[in-house]
């Protein structure tokens, strides 16, 4: 299988700070991750290449630094990266990319399966990977916990919902993201390790992808992010005791002095 896994790099902790002129995150002196949704993505392609054969490129579209995390995710088992950077991409919303990274894809050539983890932390919006099969035109299914079975160029795949879980089967090539449930990621091996540090990562620009600069970065993002601010602190609640009607009662005096 050509399995193809698209990444992240995100901030490590949850306590970032804001721009307030740019209302982007701060970065600097914060140590950076890979997504962690998306080590399951990296195990689980590892998985199909280890069962079925072929080969698993790992993908990410970000700054200079993220080849860091491409080369972790070759120490984990991955065998090609390609990082997708330019300062043309940069502001880019959830569906320019998506955009970027499809086009990525296309320039890769022929692929059987992509995975992405079902959203990244920073974010939380679990918008690329359906909007790449969307500027793909492929099959996707979200939330996956389990591939059952690969035959005759379809997949089957378990889909987790809020109670319980169904069973999808589609024709490949598609586009998976996929949760916690799905695997128990690897540690990198010493072999591993060697390899990535002497991997040769793929920069491509958007000279070498020749996308539509309508498309990409600030100017391709139909959405954009007017403020970001943390909100203040909430006040602790109040425990209402007693019998049903009693608390019903306090419960609709309180909303009442709140609205006036």
């Amino acid at each position: 299988m050509n399995i193809i896994v698209c990444i992240k790099q995100v901030p490590e902790t949850t306590e970032v700070r804001i721009n307030p002129e740019t209302n982007t995150l701060i970065r600097e002196g914060v140590k950076s991750i890979i997504n962690p949704f998306d080590m399951y993505a990296i195990e689980e392609g590892v998985r199909l290449k280890e069962k079925f054969g072929g080969k698993v490129t790992v993908l990410t579209m970000g700054p200079p630094q993220a080849e860091a995390a491409l080369r972790e995710a070759i120490s984990l088992g991955c065998d090609e990266a390609v990082l997708v950077g330019d300062r043309a991409f940069a502001g880019s919303d959830t569906w320019a990319t998506s955009y970027t990274l499809s086009g990525a894809i296309k320039k890769l050539g022929e692929f059987d399966l992509i995975i992405c983890g079902k959203q990244a932390s920073d974010g939380d919006t679990a918008q690329v990977g359906p909007g790449i099969s969307t500027h793909l035109d492929i099959p996707q299914v979200t939330y996956v916990k389990k591939v059952e079975e690969v035959k005759d160029k379809t997949m089957r795949v378990e889909r987790l919902m809020e109670e319980g879980y169904e069973v999808i089967e589609i024709p490949l090539p598609a586009l998976l993201t996929v949760v916690k449930e799905i695997n128990e990621p690897r540690l990198p091996s010493l072999k591993g390790m060697m390899k990535a540090k002497s991997a040769k990562i793929t920069v491509w620009t958007q000279k070498e992808l020749n996308l539509d600069p309508q498309s990409i970065g600030l100017c391709g993002s139909p959405t954009q992010v007017v403020k970001i601010f943390t909100p203040p602190q909430r006040a602790g609640g109040q425990i209402l005791s007693g019998e049903i009607p009693e608390v019903a009662e306090k419960l609709v005096s309180l909303i009442k002095d709140e609205v006036h």
